[in-house]
């Protein structure tokens, strides 16, 4: 599906930079770098994460589409560039080969078990393996965060707010289940502030200590771990996304968003997978209706303020009905795999010699469950935004607020 608001990356992990456009950003939006560097600081926050981190701290630049501090409804192009570019010049030059060969190290020819290695080898016929794991490698992400940034800057103008928390790492879950927690908009914010505060973006100080005693356990064994995280929309209206195709349902593009981060191997909305045994009555949130007319057309009290004066006193369907926005919060889950590079390296067949030997080893991390979220947050604003935007239409702000604004006054009056 084409949607309003379109965005390409591109970049190698140890290329010159990381680059990103976005297309359908409306004009007279206050963006500035630091908008987006905000982000791209918490992506590479986290107990477990790698060397990398203490290398870099990722930071865009703005190319285009933004003049005197306010987008001109042009493509927005970014650029963040690789600090450690220096170290890999010559085995990432994108000129004619050095001469001598490359020494040890710059040719991989071991691929990694679950990493993109041998299936991109045999797909785009390389004898190099490096050709493969810089683009498949989860540093392309920081041009996903720096695109998500520009959408939840979008969202902001709206009230709409995007956050995340993890929920489980290397089988170490959370006290409090936050599917069960009570659905209001300041609520929610608590458990944000909760997360940020916390080194592996957790809610509650007992369980991330356990967490972060697992990931020392992992470390000094040469191990990853995975684990599960939460994206929260709050302010969400009803009516974004669609019943009417397959491809416009408002779960599958968060799907289709989710699954498109390295190392995503499962996501749930709302209840998810616990619905499946569950009884219907268990599970359909029932629906109420304000006598006592609300103050604002948005609240954000939660109970749906964003359905005018229906409401839902749960939110087992994490906002979201027949593929559309019920005034809900939004609430999509997602279960990230250990990450497959590891200290202690697993078998593997080497390309060339087809010889058995340990798979090659590149600097990773431990656990990059709490970064996820961060990007997590990222393509979940984009598709939001993106649905506002295919919803609300218009090439400017103004014009957007002003659609907005009829629209929330006409599902108020319903």
């Amino acid at each position: 599906m084409l949607g309003k608001l379109r965005y390409l990356t591109a970049g190698e992990s140890h290329g010159q930079a990381l680059t990103c456009i976005i297309d359908g950003v409306p004009s007279n939006l206050a963006l500035s770098a630091d908008d987006i560097n905000i982000d791209l600081a918490r992506r590479q926050k986290g107990f477990g994460r790698g060397g990398r981190m203490k290398i870099e701290t990722d930071r865009a630049q703005i190319l285009s589409g933004v003049r005197h501090g306010k987008t001109l409804g042009s493509p927005v192009s970014l650029l963040i560039e690789n600090k450690d570019w220096a170290n890999w010049e010559t085995i990432m030059s994108p000129d004619t080969p050095p001469s001598p060969p490359l020494a040890k190290g710059g040719v991989v020819t071991r691929p990694r078990p679950g990493h993109a290695d041998l299936a991109g080898a045999l797909k785009y016929s390389h004898r190099d393996l490096r050709n493969i794991l810089e683009r498949s490698s989860a540093r392309e992400t920081a041009a996903r965060v720096a695109a998500g940034a520009v959408a939840k800057k979008f969202l902001s103008e709206f009230d709409i707010r995007v956050i995340s928390y993890v929920t489980e790492i290397g089988g170490i879950r959370q006290s409090t289940d936050s599917r069960s927690q009570n659905t209001d908009y300041k609520t929610l914010l608590s458990n944000f502030k909760k997360a940020e505060a916390s080194l592996v973006r957790c809610l509650d100080e007992k369980t991330e200590e356990k967490m972060i005693t697992r990931i020392k356990t992992a470390l000094k064994k040469g191990d990853t771990l995975g684990g599960v995280f939460e994206v929260a929309v709050l302010g969400v209206p009803a009516g974004l996304g669609s019943y009417s195709q397959w491809d416009r349902k408002l779960e599958a593009r968060l799907s289709y968003a989710m699954m498109g981060i390295q190392a995503i191997k499962g996501v749930e909305i709302g209840l998810g997978f616990e619905m499946a045994g569950m009884a219907g009555s268990e599970v359909m949130d029932e629906i109420f209706y304000r006598t006592k007319k609300a103050t604002t057309p948005l609240a954000k009290g939660g109970e749906g303020g964003g359905s005018g004066d229906f409401y839902r006193k749960t939110n087992n369907a994490g906002g979201i009905e027949g593929g559309m926005s019920n005034g809900m919060p939004v609430i999509v889950r997602a279960a990230m795999k250990p990450i497959p590079t590891l200290k202690t390296p697993l078998s593997s067949i080497d390309i060339n010699t087809k010889k058995k030997f340990k798979a090659a080893y590149e600097r990773s991390d431990t656990c990059a469950v709490p970064a996820a979220s961060v990007i997590g947050e990222a393509v979940t604003a984009l598709v939001i935004a993106d649905s506002f935007l295919d919803k609300f239409g218009g090439d400017s702000m103004e014009e957007i607020k002003r659609n907005y604004s009829g629209y929330l006054k006409q599902i108020q009056e319903f």
